[in-house]
């Protein structure tokens, strides 16, 4: 098995600044890319920012200069820093990560359970 823990999720105002943490778990030989996806209400769920391995990364555009991805890879873990918070980013913040269980193995995608970011006065 293999699980996803996402933490930093909260309420801030707009402005502000919050970083999501998400470590993955269980029996996992390697993972390729990991990334950050959002949900906000009657919407659908949309991808935030993605990272490869070696480092490489894709933001959407409405988060970009605002939202840095990176990972530790030694320690399964992603890491979303996001600055400049918006009303419109409040959503449920999914972690995915596409793990690779035994040499050779295919890669699956894994979801983490979701962290709520809310941005409010």
């Amino acid at each position: 098995q293999v699980h996803l823990v996402e933490s930093g999720g909260g309420l801030v105002q707009p402005g502000g600044s919050l970083r999501l943490s998400c470590a993955a778990s269980g029996s996992i030989f390697s993972i390729n890319d990991m990334g950050w996806y959002r949900q906000a209400p009657g919407k659908q769920r949309e991808l935030v920012a993605t990272i490869t391995r070696g480092g490489s990364t894709n933001y959407a555009d409405s988060v970009k200069g605002r939202f840095t991805i990176s990972r530790d890879n030694a320690k399964n873990t992603v890491f979303l820093q996001m600055n400049s918070l918006k009303p419109e980013d409040t959503a449920v913040y999914y972690c995915n990560a596409q793990v690779v269980r035994t040499w050779l193995g295919t890669p699956y995608d894994y979801w983490g359970q979701g962290t709520q970011v809310t941005v409010s006065s």
